[in-house]
């Protein structure tokens, strides 16, 4: 066992189930605030629902033995049996088993929770769920056995030798898919398109659509997205090496040159660039790279970016040509933007970036190539799209997808939830705090009298206050027999004894 592509592979494994809440919040400021908790809900949930699912039988169906044709894998490792104390990989690369079940069971949970965007705002929380539950075991299980399931690298022994069978494209086709882009994101564009035709469009589409109501959701979203991928992309490597480092490049330079072409193409058309194109433009270079980024060059690439970023931004605008109401445009960009990155393998493929690859058009590979990634993005494009239409509709037929038009005019979170997102009134008093009696308002405040009354008439006497003694005349001082007494002579006449109560001239 190698340790340190064991540590590579449960890091990346994280990575990648740190995207589904990236996702979850991605998707969620681009609906309305009475409708946001139910966006969180529907991603959040698919981390429990797909995890169950994939301890039952999930993971026996996607990478067990052939069981048919490499179309769908045999039921040895339900509730994983045999898979603990095992090891998978080459010899010199190999890995527990248990870490390559984990890391790939995040794939399932973000695949299913991409759907979700195009159906917003009016899905039934638990016709959802019994969706999941159909749509993973029919579609994506089997999917994921096609494009993900390689011979021979499962329950591999001490020499790396494992008797196990693989899927068709992988095996037989031979079409390049890195990291997913047919079995995720073409896989989930295709579900997306049927589960909206099976759906319909909201009511008053497209005349009046819902703004995002927190933008800044949904670059934070965009955000953990981009950061989660590099575990999806350069952990599909499974090894830390030289092709890891390769994928985490190509993810990185696709990405960010897509998001400027998306901005660069809102500003040609609508005259400046938007906070929510230069996210959903990083989204669709991600989208794009994903089945590339082990088997092209920085150049491929630089080209897979620019073509993502301009394709989707221009993309988007379909649902209103043809009249498909995906809420979130997951058909715009991952539709879209897996077709893209999976035909141009065909075209940037070289072999001196990945020994298992080969050559695209442009160096040298012919058309051989190109046509094996068509057949293989149009053949998942197909099954998923027929799959998912029946799915939905029998789901729809039996229980109602839909919620009613007056939940979905007010926003759905207080009919699916009973609760909502944001609380922006104040809350009515209590009743055990509410007074009995209404309180006896206070006397008015008189205010005092001026400190320098106003100036009276010198003619008019004025009666002292009642209880007040008159002011007393002076007093002379007398000697005891009547006679004034003697006084210095300089003060003789001009003194005036003071005597408290003296009356004022």
């Amino acid at each position: 066992m190698n340790s340190g592509d064991t540590a590579w592979v449960l890091a990346s494994a994280a990575l990648v189930m740190l995207m589904t809440p990236g996702l979850a919040f991605f998707y969620g400021g681009m609906v309305g605030g009475k409708s946001v908790l139910n966006m969180l809900m529907m991603n959040f949930i698919c981390l429990g629902a797909v995890t169950t699912l994939w301890l039952l039988y999930g993971y026996s169906e996607s990478f067990g033995n052939d069981a048919y044709q490499g179309l769908v894998g045999r039921m040895t490792h339900a509730f994983l049996r045999n898979t603990q104390g095992t090891l998978s990989g080459p010899a010199g690369h190999q890995i527990p088993t248990m870490a390559f079940v984990m890391f790939q069971l995040m794939f399932a949970v973000i695949t299913t929770a991409l759907i979700s965007g195009a159906i917003a705002g009016r899905a039934k929380f638990w016709a959802w769920m019994v969706f999941i539950v159909a749509w993973t075991t029919v579609v994506y299980f089997p999917v994921a056995h096609w494009v993900f399931s390689a011979s021979g690298f499962t329950n591999t022994d001490s020499a790396g030798n494992s008797s196990d069978v693989g899927g068709w494209i992988d095996n037989r086709l031979k079409a390049f898919d890195f990291a997913g882009g047919t079995a995720v994101h073409i896989n989930a564009g295709a579900a997306a398109l049927a589960m909206v035709l099976v759906i319909g469009n909201r009511h008053g589409w497209p005349r009046s659509i819902p703004r995002p109501h927190n933008v800044p959701f949904t670059l934070l979203g965009a955000s953990l997205l981009w950061f989660g991928w590099y575990g999806f992309n350069a952990g599909s490597a499974l090894a830390a090496g030289d092709l890891a480092a390769t994928a985490f490049t190509n993810t990185t330079i696709a990405t960010g040159v897509a998001s400027l072409a998306w901005i660069i193409v809102e500003q040609l058309r609508d005259g400046r660039p938007t906070t929510l194109g230069a996210a959903s433009g990083a989204v669709a270079g991600l989208v794009a790279v994903t089945p590339a980024c082990g088997f092209v060059g920085s150049i491929g690439a630089l080209a897979i970016g620019i073509a993502a970023g301009v394709c989707c931004a221009l993309a988007v605008g379909l649902k209103f040509v043809f009249g498909y109401d995906d809420s979130l445009d997951v058909v715009g960009v991952h539709l879209v933007g897996g077709l893209v990155g999976t035909l141009l393998i065909g075209f940037f493929a070289d072999a001196s970036v990945n020994s298992g690859g080969g050559n695209g058009l442009l160096f040298g590979g012919g058309w051989t190539q190109l046509q094996r990634q068509a057949i293989a993005a149009f053949a998942v494009l197909g099954y998923s799209f027929v799959a998912t239409y029946i799915l939905g509709w029998i789901i729809n037929k039996l229980i109602g997808f839909r919620v009613d038009h007056e939940a979905e005019a007010s926003g759905i979170d207080e009919a699916e939830h009973a609760e909502s997102a944001y609380d922006l009134g104040f809350p009515a008093p209590s009743p055990a705090l509410t007074p009995t009696a209404p309180r006896t308002p206070p006397p008015p405040r008189v205010p005092p009298a001026p400190r320098n009354p106003p100036p009276r008439n010198p003619a008019q006497r004025v009666a002292p206050p009642p209880g007040m003694n008159t002011p007393r005349l002076p007093v002379r001082p007398m000697m005891g027999d009547g006679r004034e007494p003697e006084w210095p002579g300089r003060l003789r006449g001009d003194y005036e004894p003071h005597h408290e109560g003296r009356a004022e001239a």
